[in-house]
């Protein structure tokens, strides 16, 4: 297993796996992708991430549930109203639909927030640089971890099951496990389409 890779490397192929084994990943990993995630910048410095580690197999399924619920319908529309490549991005979206419950891992990223009253997105921009520190590190250790925010659509059930005090609200589910696909270069517009210099210009 290699401890690191190029940085670009890394980032290059860090390929959406959805489908995962139910083989279980070593706690250390665990603890490693967590580490990748504390590193990352927050408002103010404030660090106020948090990450739920959920192994327990009735937490799991109950966590699948809520986001089989949220997602499914939407993404059987979307599949067969698509073709082609992505036609099989949303068949993947639906496999993980399904079996969420099977990853070994599932990783809730959670934000401690100043008033329970506040919006949980005015603190995404705290939370999320972490969570993409936390799909590289997963890359580098060939480990599959794809976020969705599908359950945040019943974001009061996910915070019960997850038993989280009133101020402390979940951002992101994050299932993580050995992929069963393999990664390899991801398929994005050319930088020349999607830089611009000073301005907005059509593209």
């Amino acid at each position: 297993m290699p401890d690191s890779y190029d940085l670009f490397d890394v980032m290059s192929t860090c390929r959406a796996m959805r489908r995962l084994r139910p083989d279980p990943v070593d706690d250390d990993l665990v603890r490693r992708l967590v580490e990748a995630a504390n590193f990352a910048p927050s408002g103010r410095n404030l660090q106020r991430a948090r990450w739920i580690v959920v192994r327990d197999p009735e937490q799991r399924r109950h966590i699948g549930e809520l986001n089989r619920r949220a997602s499914f319908d939407h993404a059987t529309a979307e599949r067969d109203a698509s073709e082609g490549a992505r036609r099989r991005m949303w068949d993947a979206v639906l496999w993980q639909t399904e079996h969420m419950h099977e990853a070994p891992v599932i990783l809730v990223a959670v934000c401690i927030m100043d008033d329970p009253e506040q919006d949980p997105g005015r603190y995404a921009s705290s939370i999320w640089p972490g969570v993409q520190n936390l799909l590289l590190a997963a890359r580098a250790f060939e480990l599959g971890a794809t976020p969705t925010t599908y359950a945040l659509a019943f974001r009061d059930e996910l915070e019960r099951v997850l038993e989280l005090p009133p101020h402390v609200r979940a951002q992101a589910v994050i299932p993580i496990g050995h992929p069963m696909g393999n990664f390899g270069p991801v398929h994005r517009q050319p930088v020349e389409q999607v830089l611009m210099d000073d301005r907005w210009r059509p593209t």
